[in-house]
């Protein structure tokens, strides 16, 4: 048995064209490499889109790959994360489901004792058993992993297959610390394969003496940040095969990453070790990834010439530079140093931190505020009049509010 594992493609993610037409590449290779492996199936851990209501060129794209892996008879489960989600609960999801181009593996139903049971579903070549639970923000799924019907999914005998969207203590690194999780004990037991997304990670753990074996995140299929791709350098998959998991590194474009320490330099002398350091430095189509930290002797950091720096680099053809100045200090400013490493976690870090204050009527005030927030943040899509877009956002916050 042979099958992909893919998580955390956010289709349309970045903002700037260069770097999101990189998350699309990014799927379009995973699916080829799927095919050409020639898998039994594919598993999509959440987040194949990164926002509700992508853009049809973006939609395109992805129903274009996953017929194609219909063409070749290889079916493709998935479940919904974080990101899929409208706020009235739909998902684009649905789309690709109801065109048979992927089977949604969270199917069940509230039995008689109140509880959340789960169905299989069944992979027809293989008899291999799915199921799975969604993802959402905020660790908002917790509620259903404790209304989880556990009897029928433990007892299910056969090869069986777990998705889920959530960060597991467990393999959760120290860099992360401060995300919500949640212990190995929340999932059910007796799996073969427990295939993760959401966290950014490319890890796995054999937990077998508690009753989870193969616990895998594969990681992004591109990073999304200046932060993954310091760490990971690429994206990429597993591969499961017979027992065995083969990394499947995408490398569309190789990035460069560069740090350099200014302690003590005022700012021109900075601006000068930078374009000195990088001086030799092959750059020709590639992603630039600049850190610079340290305590200027003085000047601030605005008095340092990025715009020279990044004008050089893509004169000698960089692909796309980045810079992370968030750690340079100065008698006259110092940084606000955050231990986040997303936006995401900075929103839910502040709705936490700001519940209660101001009476209110709804059931669930974090999970109100991010839908709200959620709602607010979307984009007008392609040939949307300006007040079809807002007359569309309205009635998703009155969906919400009511």
């Amino acid at each position: 048995m042979k099958f992909s594992h893919i998580a955390d493609v956010h289709i349309g993610s970045w903002r700037d064209p260069k770097l999101k037409e990189l998350s699309s590449l990014a799927f379009i290779e995973a699916i080829d490499e799927s095919i050409k492996e020639k898998v039994d199936f594919i598993l999509i851990a959440g987040d194949l889109f990164n926002t509700a209501i992508p853009g049809i060129d973006l939609i395109k794209t992805v129903i274009r790959k996953l017929k194609e892996a219909k063409k070749a008879n290889i079916p493709v489960y998935y479940i919904a994360g974080s990101h899929d989600f409208s706020p009235s609960g739909k998902t684009m999801l649905d789309i690709i489901e109801e065109a048979e181009l992927g089977i949604n593996v969270t199917k069940g139903e509230i039995d008689e004792e109140d509880k959340l049971r789960l169905q299989f579903t069944i992979d027809q070549k293989t008899g291999v058993k799915i199921t799975g639970m969604i993802g959402k923000r905020g660790m908002l799924e917790k509620k259903y992993y404790e209304a989880l019907n556990l009897n029928n999914l433990e007892a299910e005998k056969g090869f069986k297959i777990f998705m889920f969207h959530t960060a597991i203590d467990e393999l959760k690194p120290e860099y992360l610390k401060d995300m919500e999780s949640t212990p190995a004990s929340f999932l059910p037991k007796g799996f073969d394969y427990y295939a993760g997304g959401h966290v950014h990670i490319v890890a796995k753990k054999d937990l077998s003496e508690h009753g989870y074996k193969q616990i895998v995140y594969p990681g992004p299929t591109f990073p999304a940040n200046f932060s993954e791709l310091e760490k990971l350098g690429t994206g990429g998959f597993y591969i499961y095969h017979d027992g065995e998991l083969n990394r499947k590194n995408i490398e569309i474009k190789k990035s460069l990453y560069k740090e350099f320490v200014i302690d003590g330099k005022t700012a021109v002398e900075a601006n000068s070790l930078i374009l000195k350091e990088l001086e030799d430095t092959d750059v020709n189509d590639k992603i630039i990834l600049l850190r610079v930290h340290g305590k200027l002797k003085e000047g601030r950091t605005s008095d340092i010439d990025f715009k020279e720096i990044l004008e050089e680099l893509y004169n000698r053809k960089a692909y796309y530079v980045m810079k992370n100045t968030n750690k340079i200090t100065s008698d006259e400013f110092k940084a606000v140093i955050t231990e986040y490493h997303s936006a995401e976690e900075v929103e839910d870090k502040i709705i936490q931190e700001h519940l209660g204050q101001t009476p209110h009527i709804f059931s669930d005030e974090a999970e109100t505020i991010q839908k709200l927030m959620r709602t607010f943040s979307e984009e007008k899509n392609e040939g949307e009049k300006a007040s079809d877009y807002e007359d569309r956002i309205k009635k998703d916050a009155d969906v919400i509010i009511k």
